[in-house]
């Protein structure tokens, strides 16, 4: 491990002036609270982005290595090496300007009657530039062996559809920055009148704002599966030649899933509805703002200044060598996962975590077999599912093929990545009349991230996440249980989540509860909606309960899963360490994983677009829940850290 690394419990982190009864967060952390920095690159700070950092850091020496030492054209490590090359090369940047985007523009600036907009957006899409609407494969929600053609709203600027629909002074002010953020990329692209072709885009985008479904509402697997044939589509949506679009894109499917009938509604009215004109300037801008990252100086520090000083409050660009690395990964991941996990991820730690996440498998079906609200008809479908699990660590078995992707240091660099985002999607759409591939990864390994996906039933764990303070084979017993122990208890908990439970063993969308034991579960999640609703990271700005549901399920879930695979160890009876217990450990182990620090305005961002709650509740609210919390601690009644009986959910 590099230097710095701690292994266990970091005791300079805490703050013992705190009770663990009364902030377990700030008891645990407080010390490293309150003298941590976030580096100016970054819109926070914590645990996840060190073990980030370091692995970026092997990830340079190796996209260094490959970029200058000539491998055989064609190869993983060429592919890595020259993509990493060209973003590099920042005066082949500004000498081929917005050429990359040529074609496009041209074919944009052709449109001159709405009959030709299907095959225009066709061809947007298929380089992964999704204006209107996003176009994906993902398996049927009904039938997960089979792939179905998915259409989803999308096509904003902004962060969510709330954004253009909330009457805040700040909301007003923020569109207000974004509308002269618009015209000042237009003007880059060589528009004349680009305040007025600002307000046309901020226009047509509110028209899709305001026909977007919510993100809780999107939550709920029934609401986005709306399979339709192509004929009916196009009579529930006229406007665009739904045929057209799918022929230009290659798709000789007959069904599809309209996830929100409502928004493509919406856009089949402005299909026709709006001037040729006006989707002219509005397909522009959504290219510029796809490819700005890529392009000049001028263009990404306009991409920048607004996306992240304005909108997440950073105030300096990650070092380019950063920036350049991180869409390697984006783009070809398992090419660069290649090379990562040769040189940072043994295998003998993959193995070491596929024996605690056996562990853990064990005691959730303990903690199912027990549930004392659960019926015996309900229970033995959940353990159907747990026993029918997958779980991929470190890194995929079959690596993905890349031979079809060309990738030269010599063209630009926004070439090249059109070029991997065109790829992307040609393997994308390949998947059509196909079975589902099941051994499919959907994070790169070098990923500081972990997922649970319903249609697979199956927890992924790349080896990015794998590294101290959340895995680390020379700690302690208790603080890895507490630590990855738990995100693996949280990602299997997903499986039962009040989305993810709506999945079968094979990852199909179907109810497989009683009526009485959904009842129950309801009941259940209602308080744990009701608890978060409470939390406010910000003055007058609440975590929604609805929006974070899943994910504060899945955290109360994965903690009393680990806690309980510890206790069924021998480990569990070690001796004290630096004056805790075993117990106190894992908890311990926990709440210094999640110890983050995160700028108010990237703070806004979260908590109107994500699921997860800030770290802070992420510990503090379900071990507020936990009896065996109170335990370890000897938290009495009344304490901030023990909530009453009867507000408690307890659910798995």
């Amino acid at each position: 491990m590099g230097r710095g690394v701690t292994r266990g419990i970091e005791l300079a982190h805490l703050d013992r002036s705190v009770r663990p009864c009364d902030d377990f967060f700030r008891f645990a952390n407080g010390t490293w609270l309150s003298t941590a920095v976030i580096p100016p690159g970054e819109r926070g700070w914590g645990a996840s982005a060190e073990i980030r950092d370091r692995n970026q850091a092997v990830l340079k020496v190796l996209l260094e290595e490959a970029a200058g030492d000539g491998q055989a054209r064609g190869t993983p490590r060429q592919k890595v090496g020259a993509l990493f090359a060209a973003g590099m090369d920042e005066a082949g940047i500004e000498r081929a300007g917005t050429a990359p985007m040529a074609e496009d523009l041209a074919r944009i600036d052709a449109l001159r009657d709405a009959r030709a907009l299907p095959a225009l957006l066709a061809g947007l899409h298929a380089g992964r530039v999704f204006p209107a609407f996003l176009a994906t494969v993902l398996p049927d929600a009904k039938d997960s062996r089979r792939p179905l053609f998915q259409i989803q709203q999308a096509g904003l600027g902004l962060p969510d559809r709330d954004y253009y629909l909330n009457g805040d002074d700040r909301s007003r002010d923020l569109r207000e920055r974004y509308r002269a953020h618009v015209a000042r990329l237009l003007e880059l692209l060589g528009h004349r009148d680009a305040s007025r072709d600002a307000e046309t885009v901020l226009r047509l985008e509110t028209r899709l704002a305001q026909a977007s479904m919510s993100k809780v509402d999107q939550r709920d697997p029934y609401r986005v599966y709306n399979p339709r044939s192509v004929a009916d589509l196009g009579a529930e949506a006229p406007g665009p030649d739904w045929s057209a679009y799918l022929g230009a894109l290659g798709v000789r499917e007959e069904l599809v899933n309209a996830r929100q009938p409502e928004f493509l509604r919406e856009l089949a009215a402005m299909a026709g509805g709006e001037s040729p004109t006006d989707w002219r300037t509005y397909l522009r801008w959504q290219l510029v703002h796809a490819r700005a990252p890529y392009l000049p100086r001028a263009f990404e520090d306009e991409d920048f200044d607004f996306f992240h000083r304005i909108l997440l409050g950073v105030p300096e660009q990650h070092p380019r060598w950063k920036r350049v690395l991180e869409v390697v990964d984006q783009r070809i991941g398992e090419a660069l996962g290649q090379l990562y996990v040769e040189r940072a991820f043994p295998v003998e730690a993959k193995h070491k975590v596929l024996d605690l996440a056996e562990d853990l498998r064990a005691a959730l079906g303990e903690r199912i077999r027990a549930l004392d609200w659960m019926t015996g008809p309900t229970k033995e479908q959940a353990l159907r599912k747990l026993a029918a699990f997958r779980v991929k660590m470190g890194y995929p078995d079959q690596w993905r093929d890349y031979s079809a992707l060309e990738i030269d240091c010599s063209d630009p660099y926004a070439t090249n990545v059109a070029r991997a985002d065109a790829f992307e999607m040609r393997r994308t759409l390949a998947k059509l009349g196909k079975p589902v591939d099941r051994d499919e990864w959907r994070m790169s390994p070098p990923t500081v991230n972990a997922y649970y996906m319903s249609s697979y039933n199956e927890i992924v764990f790349p080896a990015g996440i794998l590294q101290p303070p959340l895995f680390d084979p020379d700690a302690d017993d208790a603080v890895n249980y507490g630590a990855i122990g738990m995100v693996i208890g949280h990602e299997m908990t997903h499986g039962f989540d009040d989305s993810g439970s709506k999945f079968d063993w094979d990852g199909n969308l179907t109810e497989w509860w009683t009526a009485e034991d959904r009842s129950e579960y309801t009941a259940r999640t209602d308080l744990v909606v009701r608890q978060f609703d409470t939390y406010a990271p910000l003055p007058g700005e609440p975590v929604n309960g609805r929006l974070t549901l899943g994910e504060n399920i899945a955290d109360l879930g994965g903690l009393k899963i680990a806690f309980t695979a510890f206790q069924r160890s021998a480990r569990a009876r070690a001796e004290d360490v630096d004056g805790f217990t075993p117990e106190q450990r894992f908890f311990l182990g926990c709440a210094q994983a999640w110890r983050s620090l995160l700028r108010d305005e990237a703070m806004r961002v979260r908590l109107a677009t994500d699921p997860h709650s800030p770290a802070e509740f992420r510990v503090n609210g379900p071990l507020s829940n936990l009896p065996e919390f109170f335990d370890a601690f000897g938290c009495e009644s009344g304490s901030a850290m023990k909530r009453g009986e009867e507000v408690r959910p307890a659910i798995w």
